[in-house]
Formats: structure tokens, C-alpha cells, sequence
């Protein structure tokens, strides 16, 4: 449905976006990652008309879209500050954008109602904005993008004001919501359990280029290169004469072996590698237990249920099956 070919835009020496090229499907939940500064927000601009790239095209179902100013555009952007009229009720500020395109009254209520339904708000209708909670605002500023049936929905860190466990229950809203009404939503994160939450699909961006499109799944256990593996969830980076010596891949391979924190074994036994025990993490859950080896700059993390069964500056020995050890470009 949107197709972003050979996108480029530079601010004065800093180039925000390089020859950037995605295809997004219609009723897709595609997310944007990656740090700040990567050119993520920049490239959500230029869908929504707020900025022009210095060159590329952008089409939406093949019309060119650049030529189109953006309140012609069938796309809503949902801002991170959400921009909620403080002195407007939660019913006016969802229908501010039918009434300014001269709907009929009756029109408007029934558009308003529905989708405060669709967004479990009808006993708040007539509140303003300062009388609602984080994530009641949040709600309020979706309704009001929705309710204009847009193409496509941007979001920008839309999350990111609300505390933990509020944005929990968003991330399973959003999924939810994206589902019924069917619109095509794209999100801009730096939050990678965001992403992986929420999204079909996510392009992981860094210094404006795109290092690699894939579902959630896909991305973890398969990253394309060291910037990905590292970025998206924890990864012990082992450097590839460690994986010669280990009889893991032949000698003179340059490529860098991965393997994520999960499928590293600790204990006394038979291991990999011989280590000594850093620190211990207990998360509730799950155990964080981080092991310093010789000849390895960063300690090999390992994740295990329940918690801790070694302590500090205990003797062990890591392990990891085979399959489970990812190659990526140095």
C-alpha cells in the first residue's frame, strides 16, 4: 500500500536519511526502530507532509504522495505530546477534525460514538482532558485520529509517556484496536519490546539507513548484522577467533558469533567456556547471572528461570547448543 523508494534528506552536513526503501502492506502493523538520531522520526514526517526528502519517491496505492500537502493526505499522524484542546470535552476533541471538514452534526455524533465504544471512553465523554488518567488521554488522542477512517496512521513514540504497566495494557489496546478498525498503522519506537509486541513487521534503522526488514520473530533469532543483533534484545557478541578456537567455524572466518542470553547454560559440568561468576541479577521470574572470560572484553550473559543457583565469584562453565549460535557480519 506505501512504497518509500530511495528516500534521502539531509540537514546541513548531517544526513537523517539514506537512500531509504520500504514497502508497507495494507493493514499492517509496521513499526520503525531504532536509537534516537537514526532518522525514524524524519522518515515519519515525510509520509505524513511535514518534511520533503531531497530525493525518492513515496507512494500511496501508486499516487505520488509528495505532491500532496498533508491535511489532503489520507493519513493522520498521532503526536507523542498527544495535543489535546485542554478546554474542549473528550467528545469535542474527537469530532475537532470532522466538524473543521463541515460534516453534518448528526454525522459527527454517530462517527464520535462509535469510536468511543471502539475505545472504551463513553463514560467519559464529557470529560476535559486534565480530568482523564495517561492512558484515557492516549485513548482520547487515537479516537480523535481514527475517527477521520485515515489510510494509514502514524504514530510517534506513542507510549512514551505513560508509566510501565499503563503501557502494558496499551500495547495489547493498540494491537487490539489496529485489528478492528483496519487501518494501516505504522509507529516510530525506540522501545524495542514495543516493537516486538506490537508489530507485524519492524525496519530497524540506524544512521539512516535500514539494516534490516523482517517480522519480530525473524529479527531475533536471525539479525542481520552486529548493529541488529545488538540492538534488538540482549546478545552475548563473541568475536570470531573466540568461535574459531571453539571449533565453531573455520579458521579465517571474520564472522562474529551471537548467541542470546536464553540459551546460554551455566554450571560446574562440562561447558564452552571457563569463567568466573561477575554478578547475579534476580528479576522475580528469571535470574540475570553475567560471567567474566578471559580474553573476552564484555562478560557472557546468561538468563535462567527462577532464581540464581551460583553466587559471585564462583568457578563455572558456560555452554550453548550449537543451533543456537547465530553468524553475522563482523
Amino acid at each position: 500500500m506505501l512504497s518509500i523508494t530511495g528516500v534521502s534528506r539531509s540537514f546541513g552536513e548531517v544526513r537523517a536519511l539514506d537512500d531509504v526503501s520500504l514497502e508497507i502492506a495494507s493493514g499492517e502493523f509496521f513499526a520503525l526502530l531504532g536509537p534516537s538520531g537514526c532518522g525514524k522520526t524524519t522518515l515519519l514526517r515525510i509520509i505524513a507532509g511535514f518534511e520533503a526528502p531531497d530525493s525518492g519517491t513515496v507512494t500511496l496505492d501508486g499516487s505520488d504522495l509528495l505532491g500532496v500537502p498533508p491535511n489532503k493526505r489520507p493519513i493522520n499522524l498521532m503526536f507523542q505530546s498527544y495535543a489535546l484542546f485542554p478546554h474542549l470535552s473528550v467528545e469535542k476533541n474527537i469530532g475537532y477534525g470532522l466538524a473543521r471538514e463541515g460534516l453534518p452534526k448528526a454525522e459527527i455524533r454517530r462517527r464520535v460514538s462509535e469510536v468511543l465504544d471502539t475505545v472504551g471512553l463513553g463514560a467519559v465523554a464529557n470529560r476535559r482532558p486534565h480530568q482523564l488518567s495517561g492512558g484515557q488521554r492516549q485513548r482520547v488522542a487515537l479516537a480523535r485520529a481514527i475517527v477521520k477512517r485515515p489510510r494509514l496512521l502514524l504514530l510517534d513514540e506513542p507510549l512514551s509517556a505513560l508509566d510501565r504497566q499503563v503501557r502494558a495494557e496499551m500495547q495489547i489496546e493498540l494491537k487490539r484496536l489496529q485489528h478492528e478498525v483496519g487501518i494501516t498503522f505504522v509507529v516510530v519506537t525506540h522501545d524495542q519490546e514495543e516493537a516486538m509486541s506490537l508489530a507485524d513487521r519492524i525496519a530497524v534503522l540506524e544512521a539512516g539507513t535500514v539494516r534490516q526488514v523482517a517480522p519480530p520473530v525473524e529479527l531475533y533469532a536471525r539479525p542481520a548484522d552486529r548493529f541488529v543483533a545488538g540492538f534488538v534484545g540482549s546478545n552475548n557478541i563473541l568475536p570470531a577467533e573466540t568461535a574459531v578456537r571453539l571449533g565453531l567455524v573455520p579458521a579465517g572466518t571474520t564472522s562474529l558469533l551471537t548467541v542470546r542470553p536464553e540459551n546460554v547454560r551455566v554450571g560446574d559440568g562440562a561447558g564452552t567456556l571457563t569463567g568466573t561468576v561477575l554478578d547475579t541479577v534476580f528479576h522475580g521470574g528469571s535470574s540475570r547471572i553475567a560471567v567474566g572470560v578471559d580474553g573476552l572484553a564484555e562478560p557472557i550473559l546468561a538468563t535462567r528461570p527462577g532464581a540464581p543457583t551460583v553466587s559471585v565469584g564462583d568457578e563455572v562453565r558456560v555452554s550453548w547448543a550449537p543451533e543456537d549460535a547465530v553468524l553475522v557480519p563482523a
